[in-house]
């Protein structure tokens, strides 16, 4: 399984830029997918994550209200719309995805990510 992130930019504080990510190969439909960000220095950190049936998201703290997450399971790609950007919210985000079909969760944290894809820069200027 390949996942290809893009969508990355630089933008001003309170822009908005929206992030695609690309399944390719063994692609499966019953796994959640999730975004992920580092930021220099700073451990990963979770950002969104939603089922796979596309019904059920869920935010890190620091993005709720301002971050959706949505998927294309007919595409194999999931989106994430970023509004009212900040400077904190500068970091190479990455896309990830559950070969687990069981979850009666939605994933946030990295281990239970089985693939990863690059990763795409996001710079937020203030």
């Amino acid at each position: 399984v390949q996942l290809q992130a893009s969508g990355g930019g630089l933008v001003q504080a309170g822009g908005s830029l929206r992030l695609s990510c690309a399944a390719s190969g063994r692609t499966f439909s019953n796994g959640a997918m999730g975004w992920f960000r580092q930021a220099p220095g700073k451990e990963r950190e979770f950002v969104a994550a939603i089922d796979w049936s596309g019904g059920r998201a869920v935010y890190g703290e620091s993005v709720k209200g301002r971050f959706t997450i949505s998927r294309d399971i007919s595409k194999n790609t999931v989106y994430l719309e970023m509004n009212s950007l900040k400077p904190e919210d500068t970091a190479v985000y990455y896309c990830a995805a559950d070969r687990t079909s069981s979850r009666y969760y939605v994933p946030a944290r990295p281990h239970e990510y089985d693939y990863w894809g690059q990763g795409t820069q996001v710079t937020v200027s203030s």
